[in-house]
């Protein structure tokens, strides 16, 4: 089979090295990649809808993976659909679970699924009203996508106002929320629109400086698997994943692909801070390389509305990722800084990176994701760590206690 990735990232590369292990692959091709992807696989620098699916007739390809928010956002799977090109991606309709948080929420509180009680604001005077009503701290949220960086947890009314000078309000508006106290978790649910399988779990790590302090970013690392989220495994499936898929249907939409559950594992139990309709990132960097179930497999039974016969196996390992970043993201950085890198790149993926004059130079916020496996957390993080230390460039940061939260409650309600 040929296979097109779309996207950009260190999910993307995670993706295609996961095809890559199918025995069924015959070409990998990411579009556009980035020039550290394109060390292993092959890009091609495609951009419009239409020149997605011109590429896809002249070389044959079998099936699109589609990594990032914005081409799903954008109806990239409706129009491939239409065409007659095997794509895995919800469709425009399906997706606004992401690309409307009001959406997402209306349709949480239509069907009972636990979320963070909400307000919708259409204006700053609004949002500062229901904050007080909600109290400090407090969240506010962008309805449409912001790249993970739309999301600003207020501590008092300082704070609110510069949010709220930052954030976009859309013609529905903002949400404002409640702050859930607990510790997060993300799941995947691969569906075919009618059944699902979820995978393990994984925990993203959002804000940029160590110990959650600082903004929010698109993540600073993740681990998986999170054991101490297990038991909540099936109150999730029931409470939460089955009833979105079942809403879905009934407004005459089937939601097929990824579905990613970000959330709050409060005292009550499990509540949605967010979904995405695709794979996470950094957690597809950790998740992927665990899975041991053949891909392409998984691909033909969403296609094939087939996934109840599909298991879903996953190596006794876990793994650990960092992110390194470029000084000053998630707001203005510096680029151009040339990456001194190891002989052995497996582990390692790439995000903002550019080709210069003698090798790879840094090109975005977030420049790569160095991966470790071990038998436990503490040898995938001695081993991701490891690697870190191995890749240099000027002005990186990165967090350096990924895989230590606590996931336990504390008497005064802190995680």
């Amino acid at each position: 089979m040929n296979i097109l990735v779309i996207g950009s990232g260190g999910r993307e590369h995670s993706i295609a090295e996961c095809f890559a292990k199918s025995k069924q692959i015959k070409r990998v091709i990411v579009a556009p990649g980035n020039a550290g992807i394109a060390l292993q696989y092959e890009c091609a620098n495609l951009q419009t809808q239409e020149e997605i699916y011109n590429f896809c007739v002249q070389n044959l390809i079998d099936l699109v993976f589609v990594g990032p928010e914005k081409p799903i956002a954008d109806g990239l799977a409706d129009y491939l659909n239409e065409k007659g090109v095997a794509v895995i991606a919800p469709v425009k309709f399906a997706a606004q679970l992401e690309s409307s948080k009001i959406f997402a929420k209306n349709l949480m509180q239509e069907k009972g699924v636990p979320t963070a009680a909400f307000k919708i604001a259409k204006t700053i005077p609004q949002a500062l009203e229901q904050i007080d009503y909600f109290g400090f701290p407090a969240v506010i949220k962008n309805d449409g996508l912001a790249g993970g960086k739309g999301v600003f947890v207020v501590k008092n009314p300082a704070e609110a106002q510069e949010a709220l000078k930052k954030i976009h309000f859309s013609e529905k508006g903002v949400v404002v929320e409640e702050f859930l106290q607990g510790w997060e978790v993300s799941l995947f649910a691969i569906t075919d629109g009618w059944e699902f399988k979820t995978t393990i779990f994984a925990q993203d790590h959002k804000q940029l400086y160590a110990g959650d302090k600082g903004p929010n970013t698109g993540g600073m690392g993740a681990y998986a698997p999170v054991y101490e989220a297990e038991k909540y495994r099936k109150q999730i499936e029931e409470e939460i994943i089955n009833p979105v898929l079942m809403a879905m249907r009934e407004l005459g939409h089937l939601y097929k692909g990824i579905l990613y559950c970000g959330l709050m594992i409060t005292k009550e139990g499990p509540k949605v801070m967010e979904f995405n309709c695709r794979l996470g990132d950094p957690e597809a960097q950790v998740v992927l390389p665990l899975l041991e179930t053949d891909f392409v497999e998984i691909c033909q039974a969403i296609l094939q509305g087939e996934i109840n016969l599909v298991e879903l196996k996953f190596k006794n390992k876990t793994a650990l990722g960092v992110v390194l970043a470029s000084e000053g993201y998630p707001f203005a950085y510096n680029k151009g800084f040339p990456l001194s890198l190891p002989a052995d790149l497996s582990g390692i993926y790439f995000s903002g990176v550019e080709k210069g004059e003698n090798g790879l130079v840094t090109s975005g916020g977030r420049v790569l994701c160095a991966v470790g496996m071990g038998k436990d957390l503490n040898e995938a993080r001695e081993e991701a760590y490891s690697k870190v230390q191995q890749i240099t460039f000027k002005n990186r940061i990165f967090r350096q206690d990924i895989g230590l939260h606590k996931n336990t409650f504390y008497d005064n309600g802190d995680s």
